[in-house]
C-alpha cells in the first residue's frame, strides 16, 4: 500500500454491501493498534494475528479496509497503479493516463489456493504464436496496493507462505514459465490470522511478519454483553448503525492520512534506537529484522499520535508486539507471552521491572 492516500471521501454511506465499522470493535487493542501501523508504515511487513476462533479477527480487518480513503488509480490498469508511476508512463508512452478512484483492495486468500492462483499465469500459446507476454493476473496483482488477508495461515502451504512473504517483502511479484518472465508491483499489507490450537507457523516464518499479536476471547460478561449487543444493532439495521459512527470513522480516517504525511518527518533519537538494539540482543534475537521493524513502528505510532518526536511510551507499546514472535528457536516452543520482552525492556531503558510493579500494584509494561 502507498503511504500517500487520496483526500478523505466525504461520506461513509454504505456502497455494495455494509461492514461492520473499525471504530465499534470493542476491545483487542493490541491487534488493532498493529494494523493502524501497518497501513501508516506498510514497511514495518505485515501482522500475524493469532488467537481463539469467533475473537472478531477477520471482522476487524475487513473493518479496515473498509475505513480507509479511495485511492487514484489508473483506471484501466490491472494493478491499481497510481497515474504519477513513472513505469506505467514507460509502459504507456505518455503521462495522460485516465484516471479513477477506487477503494484500497482487500483480497481474501482462500486456503485451497494453487501458486497459479495467487501469483497469476502466463499464456504460453498466445505468447509463443503472437508474440505478446499474455497474463492473466492472480491474487497478488489484485492486492496491490492494499490489503492481503490470509485466514488460518498456519494451515497454508509453507511455500505459498514463503511467496506471499517474499512478495511483502520486495513490493514485486515475478511469474516465470517456459523462459518467459512476467513481474509486476505488488505493494500490499500482509495480514495472516489463526488459531495456535491448529499449528504455529515454522519460526523463520513467523520471523517474516513485522508484527505479532495475540488476541483472547473476552472474558467480563459485561462486555461481551455489549459486544453482542452491537453485533445485533449492526445486523437489525447496517445504514443506521453507520450513520451513527461516521463521524468517527471519519475522524480516525484523517488521522490515518496525517499520520502517513507526518511519517517521513518523525524522528528516533539514537540513544533510543541503540538501546532497542541492546534489547534484541540480550534477547537473542536473529538477524536485524527486529530492529527495523522497532524502530519502524515506534515511529509510526508517534505519527499517529500527532508528533514529530518518538518517546519512551512509544517503543513500550510496540516493543513487545515486534519482538515477541522472534524469541523461538525450537518450533515446538510456543509465542513467548511478551513477558521476556518487557523484563530485558525496562532493564536496558532504566525502568522498573515488571515483578515489581504488579507486587505495588502498578501496570506492567504493554499492560492495556
Amino acid at each position: 500500500m502507498n503511504s500517500t492516500v487520496a483526500t478523505p471521501s466525504a461520506t461513509f454511506a454504505p456502497a455494495r454491501r455494509a461492514v461492520f465499522p473499525f471504530t465499534a470493535v470493542i476491545g483487542q487493542d493490541d491487534m488493532k493498534l498493529a494494523l493502524l501501523l501497518n497501513v501508516i508504515d506498510p514497511k514495518i511487513g505485515g501482522v500475524m494475528i493469532m488467537g481463539d476462533r469467533g475473537t472478531g479477527k477477520s471482522t476487524t480487518i475487513r473493518a479496515l479496509a473498509d475505513l480507509l480513503p479511495e485511492i487514484e488509480v489508473v483506471a484501466d490498469d490491472p494493478f491499481s497503479r497510481s497515474p504519477q508511476d513513472r513505469d506505467v508512463w514507460a509502459e504507456r508512452g505518455t503521462d495522460d493516463l485516465p484516471v479513477a478512484h477506487k477503494k484500497v483492495p482487500m483480497v481474501d486468500l482462500p486456503l485451497g489456493a494453487t501458486e497459479d492462483r495467487v501469483c497469476g499465469t502466463i499464456d504460453i500459446e498466445k505468447a509463443l504464436s503472437e508474440g505478446v507476454k499474455a497474463f492473466e493476473p492472480g491474487l497478488l496483482a489484485k492486492a496491490n496496493r492494499g490489503i492481503l488477508y490470509v485466514d488460518e495461515v498456519n494451515l497454508l502451504d509453507d511455500h505459498l507462505v514463503d511467496v506471499l512473504l517474499d512478495s511483502a517483502a520486495s513490493g514485486w511479484n515475478t511469474v516465470e514459465r517456459e523462459g518467459i518472465s512476467i513481474r509486476h508491483p505488488a505493494q500490499f499489507v500482509l495480514v495472516g490470522s489463526g488459531n495456535p490450537e491448529e499449528g504455529e507457523l515454522r519460526p523463520q516464518l513467523l520471523d517474516r511478519f513485522g508484527m505479532h499479536a495475540e488476541i483472547r476471547t473476552v472474558r467480563d460478561p459485561e462486555l461481551r454483553v455489549q459486544i453482542v449487543e452491537q453485533r445485533s444493532e449492526f445486523d437489525q439495521d447496517p445504514a443506521a448503525y453507520l450513520t451513527k459512527h461516521q463521524a468517527e470513522q471519519e475522524a480516525l480516517q484523517v488521522k490515518l492520512v496525517e499520520a502517513q504525511q507526518r511519517l517521513a518527518s518523525v524522528n528516533l533519537d539514537y540513544e533510543d534506537r541503540v538501546r532497542i538494539s541492546e534489547v534484541c540482543s540480550e534477547l537473542d534475537v536473529d538477524g536485524l529484522r527486529g530492529d527495523i521493524v522497532t524502530n519502524r513502528a515506534a515511529k509510526a505510532i508517534a505519527a499517529y499520535e500527532g508528533r514529530t518526536e518518538v518517546t519512551l511510551d512509544d517503543i513500550k507499546r510496540v516493543i513487545v508486539l515486534c519482538l515477541r514472535h522472534r524469541l523461538r528457536k525450537d518450533p515446538l516452543e510456543s509465542i513467548d507471552s511478551g513477558y521476556k520482552v518487557e523484563k530485558v525492556f525496562c532493564k536496558v531503558f532504566g525502568l522498573a521491572d515488571p515483578d515489581e510493579a504488579a507486587v505495588n500494584g502498578r501496570q506492567p509494561v504493554g499492560a492495556r
